[in-house]
């Protein structure tokens, strides 16, 4: 109260500016804040994780753009996405067998079927002479004709033991005129055999398979096969086994193999080269050319990987340009000197 009293002493000429310390002076009265305490007070209601201004966050919704200059000097090529289709599959163990069964097999089943034409040529013709004047005695023909079904029971053994070695339903009608079976004898094409652990496969035969060698880099990389049909159980697998030709491969006989047989339906989508994948915050990245100079950042799901790259649904569309090249300084424009990459 002594300051009020002091303040209306003044003269009249000077009441306003008395009337505005007054003001100041009872508001410090009644614990206003200090502009030092209003200056504090905005710091600490600033957002702490305001790392990026408005332009920051403009430019990393926008991509990257570069000049014509700039893409030639980094070097960066771009290729259209691939449409590609994937499937799930199981994998299994696959052994490339010896040639040298399969053509002592086939030798047999020729020579018997040779012999079988021959001895029932031999008894057709005894019968045919039959109460003519150049007919065979009895003997002869009874002799002809057991020799025919002991001819005919050799033929039904040996092509029962081929079966034994290259299964019950081989993909040929008739085997001695099969051009399939000499080049399976000669090893021209490599028998495959392939088992797979039990449960892995639901279905029936599997209508592809592939293979590739054990510990190759790219899981899908190697060769398919063709023509697949059922083989005898291996004693020393449990699982389901197949037979499947083998062309146009390095793979040695005796050789031990990866295989892969489909469990779903195949899906469409694109293919994402392995060079054009980024690592940045624990995510997979590839950089896509929306408009020409401007490269945007998306994010890819790398757990389907395919011979050439990865297998994705989703953010890329087919014939979309991929960056395939200088990705990681891309990267680093963006970022600013590649913080936050792996």
């Amino acid at each position: 109260m002594q300051s009020w009293t002091w303040v209306v002493g003044w003269p009249r000429g000077r009441s306003g500016v008395v009337i505005a310390a007054g003001c100041m002076l009872l508001g410090a009265c009644h614990g206003g804040s200090t502009p030092g305490d209003a200056a504090s007070a905005a710091t600490e209601t600033r957002p702490a994780s305001a790392a990026k201004t408005p332009d920051q966050a403009e430019t990393a919704a926008q991509g990257v753009t570069l000049s014509p200059d700039q893409i030639e000097k980094m070097g960066l090529v771009t290729q259209p996405a691939q449409a590609v289709e994937y499937a799930e599959e199981a994998a299994g163990y696959g052994v490339v067998l010896g040639h040298d069964a399969i053509a002592q097999g086939a030798a047999e089943l020729i020579s018997a079927q040779a012999t079988v034409r021959q001895s029932r040529s031999t008894l057709a013709r005894a019968q045919k002479l039959a109460g003519t004047p150049g007919a065979v005695s009895a003997d002869v023909e009874e002799a002809a004709a057991q020799k025919a079904a002991v001819d005919a029971a050799a033929l039904t053994l040996t092509t029962e033991h081929l079966s034994s070695t290259l299964g019950m339903n081989p993909p040929w009608k008739s085997a001695d005129k099969s051009s399939t079976l000499r080049e399976l004898a000669n090893g021209r094409i490599k028998l495959l055999r392939a088992t797979f652990p039990l449960g892995a496969l639901s279905g029936g035969t599997p209508t592809s398979l592939r293979a590739a060698r054990i510990g190759a880099t790219a899981p899908a990389a190697g060769w398919k096969l063709r023509a697949i049909w059922d083989a005898p159980a291996d004693a020393s697998i449990p699982g389901r086994s197949f037979f499947a030709l083998l062309q146009g491969s390095d793979a040695g006989e005796g050789e031990r193999l990866r295989v892969w047989a489909p469990t779903a339906q195949p899906q469409a989508g694109v293919l994402i080269p392995t060079a054009a994948a980024v690592m940045s915050d624990g995510k997979y990245w590839c950089y896509i050319e929306k408009k020409p100079g401007t490269f945007v950042r998306t994010e890819i799901d790398t757990s389907r990987l395919m011979a050439d790259g990865y297998f994705v649904t989703e953010g890329v569309g087919v014939g979309e340009k991929v960056a395939t090249t200088a990705v990681g300084q891309l990267l680093a424009q963006e970022s600013g000197a590649g913080a936050g990459s792996d």
